[in-house]
């Protein structure tokens, strides 16, 4: 067997689904993963958690990595925990109490209402603790050396927000929500808003897109996986995070035509498709080979993410081949 055969066994491509702990960053986790693996290049994470907080954080081997940016694009679901009467400069309960009000008057109604400005399309300030940059620099460097810069809110969505509890001085609350929400500033906002102050205390996220923290392992289970030789069992195929796409399959010479990047038709696919609206693309023998993206205006699939991949996929569909 050659080292190029060798190699290409060994590839891994897809995601792990890890429930990172509280106390470590997204990149510890990574650079743990790649410890564990002896991994050293394309692995990273979807999405950045706070070292305070816990919950899904999916890890990307290889090929997975050029998926990236539809994770953190992916909607997310939160839980959390809001402490009410204190307002911290992290807007978490990491920071330095910057005020301190007694939140007793403070009833579950008035939560409940409070609520409603936070539901929908709004817009959000970052927190200067956040790795977010101004003029190079990330926002929390400034910020541990006492400099406040403006910062401009953002257009965010909020697809849901419940109250689940309500015991003074805590609020647990459940969120849906898109890209770029920070939780922490949801927190800071609706204290600002309660008259009382308030921080964010707990924060797990429980879902990432289709993946969800009832299915994600532990880094402990994780490393004794990997002892066991059976870490590769836990990684989720390519296509697994983009299963509310519609699918397709082509035949040798469409496949020929997608990997020279140039555009295909799906036949009767394009019919009803939306502009710029995406499909997954399977080979006859269950190989997930690409995402297109439909151009109405030339009546057109184009390449948007071109795969190799050897194995067939779990999520091949059947039917027709076009």
């Amino acid at each position: 067997m050659t080292d190029k055969m060798d190699k290409a066994s060994l590839a891994v491509n897809g995601f792990l689904v890890l429930n990172k702990p509280v106390g470590l960053t997204s990149m510890d986790v990574v650079r743990r993963v790649k410890r564990l693996t002896g991994l050293r290049k394309r692995v990273g994470h979807g999405g950045t958690l706070d070292p305070l907080a816990e919950g899904i954080l999916p890890i990307c081997f290889g090929q997975a990595t050029r998926l990236m940016e539809n994770l953190i694009n992916e909607t997310k679901g939160y839980r959390m925990e809001v402490r009410l009467g204190l307002a911290t400069d992290t807007y978490d309960a990491e920071g330095e109490v910057v005020e301190e009000v007694d939140p007793s008057f403070v009833t579950r109604e008035q939560v409940e209402e409070a609520l409603q400005s936070f539901r929908g399309t709004l817009y959000q300030k970052p927190p200067m603790h956040s790795a977010l940059k101004k003029d190079g620099r990330r926002l929390y460097e400034l910020a541990r050396q006492g400099v406040e810069v403006e910062r401009e809110p953002r257009q965010v969505e909020v697809f849901s927000l419940k109250l689940l509890d309500f015991k003074l001085p805590f609020a647990t609350l459940e969120s849906e929500c898109g890209r770029g929400v920070y939780m922490r500033s949801l927190a800071h906002d609706l204290g600002q808003l309660l008259g009382c102050g308030a921080h964010i205390s707990k924060l797990v996220r429980l879902r990432t897109g289709s993946f969800h923290l009832d299915d994600a392992v532990s880094l402990d289970e994780f490393s004794e996986a990997v002892v066991e030789g059976q870490w590769r069992e836990l990684i989720r195929p390519l296509d697994s995070l983009l299963l509310d796409m519609k699918s397709a399959v082509i035949g040798k010479a469409v496949e020929r035509v997608l990997r020279h990047g140039q555009p295909i038709s799906l036949g009767h696919h394009g019919l009803y498709a939306g502009h710029l609206e995406s499909y997954r693309l399977y080979s006859g023998d269950g190989r997930f080979l690409a995402v297109v993206r439909f151009d109405r205006s030339s009546n057109r699939w184009d390449p948007y993410k071109v795969f190799q991949i050897d194995e067939p996929s779990p999520y091949a569909p059947l039917g027709e081949t076009v």
